[in-house]
């Protein structure tokens, strides 16, 4: 009897190391707190004196909707704030290398659109850039350019990355979502080789 518990107990155990590895670890904010699903927050870049937090944007080429997701010119400006949403829409807190909508908070703006981010590729440029007008939620093949995850760059630093495993016959793209600067200095968020690297700070 006392090894049958034994055994139970080391299987119980080994069930909760294996739960607990599988686990990823919580995006944290610039306070050190945790980042809560539907809270909003600035995405603020790292490094100083490049510019400031990320915003909403005039579209690529002639088209004027939807709306393009840029980073502010200036570096004391923190740009719009944005919610983010995990796959598991129960899942109170945002872990990195997990599918997540990005969403601006709520604006009056020229397009009727949703403020949901999503990748767009321009065929005149050849560059995949990321916009507005997705779709939340409702993962699968119809939204697979709708998903994004944080990953983390250093012990402080994240990143975002376009790598959806919301749809397992889907085959995508995976690559680092960084800044293309175009023609007239605006600089977009575009997938990239060199990441764009963030910070988050509650709104």
């Amino acid at each position: 009897m006392k090894k049958s518990l034994l055994f139970l107990s080391f299987l119980l155990f080994n069930s909760f190391l294996s739960f607990a590895a599988e686990t990823p670890d919580p995006v944290l904010d610039i306070d050190g707190k945790e980042i809560r699903a539907g809270v909003e927050y600035y995405i603020l870049p790292v490094m100083r004196g490049f510019g400031g937090g990320v915003t909403f944007g005039r579209s690529t080429g002639n088209e004027s909707c939807p709306l393009g997701v840029v980073q502010e010119r200036s570096e004391v400006e923190p740009g719009r704030p944005v919610t983010f949403t995990p796959v598991n829409p129960k899942k109170g807190v945002v872990r990195v290398s997990t599918d997540l909508n990005i969403k601006f908070a709520e604006a009056f703006t020229i397009c009727i659109q949703s403020n949901v981010w999503k990748l767009d590729f321009d065929q005149e440029i050849g560059q995949y850039f990321i916009l507005t007008n997705g779709v939340e939620g409702n993962p699968g093949r119809e939204t697979i350019d709708n998903w994004f995850k944080i990953e983390k760059y250093s012990d402080r630093d994240y990143k975002l990355v376009f790598c959806p495993t919301v749809c397992n016959t889907c085959k995508v793209i995976c690559k680092d979502v960084g800044i293309f600067i175009d023609q007239d200095k605006t600089k977009r968020l575009a997938l990239s080789d060199e990441p764009f690297r963030v910070m988050f700070r509650k709104a």
